[in-house]
């Protein structure tokens, strides 16, 4: 294969990755500006729940944000069913250790009842 011929195909497998890159991306900043909107809501509902302050409410919110983007990958993806299980329980702990450090001991058991009680709910 001719030198030039190898560099306009490189150059098309480059052009090509650098779409799907760009497509995840922008993919990804449209999801997580929707997860945002309701995250938001959510944040807000929790603080009057658990009576958070601003900063523990801000905290919550990207909280939200970043655990439910990780969630739906899994959801999404094309693992089988027990994987995503066993993957979203890891996640959760991981959460809940997250949440641990900006909520007092009241506030995460009291959040982790509410969770139960709307669990059971749903």
């Amino acid at each position: 294969m001719k030198l030039q011929h190898r560099i306009a195909l490189i150059s098309v497998a480059a052009a090509a990755v650098a779409g799907f890159v760009y497509s995840q991306i922008y993919i990804h900043e449209r999801n997580r500006r929707e997860i945002k909107d309701v995250a938001e809501e959510l944040a807000l509902t929790w603080k009057d729940q658990l009576n958070l302050n601003e900063e523990q409410t801000m905290l919550l919110e990207n909280s939200i944000i970043e655990y439910t983007i990780k969630k739906n990958e899994i959801i999404n993806s094309s693992l089988n069913i027990s994987q995503q299980v066993n993957k979203l329980k890891a996640i959760q702990r991981n959460e809940h250790k997250h949440l641990k450090k900006f909520l007092d001991e009241d506030q995460y058991d009291h959040y982790i009842f509410l969770n139960k009680e709307i669990t059971r709910k749903s």
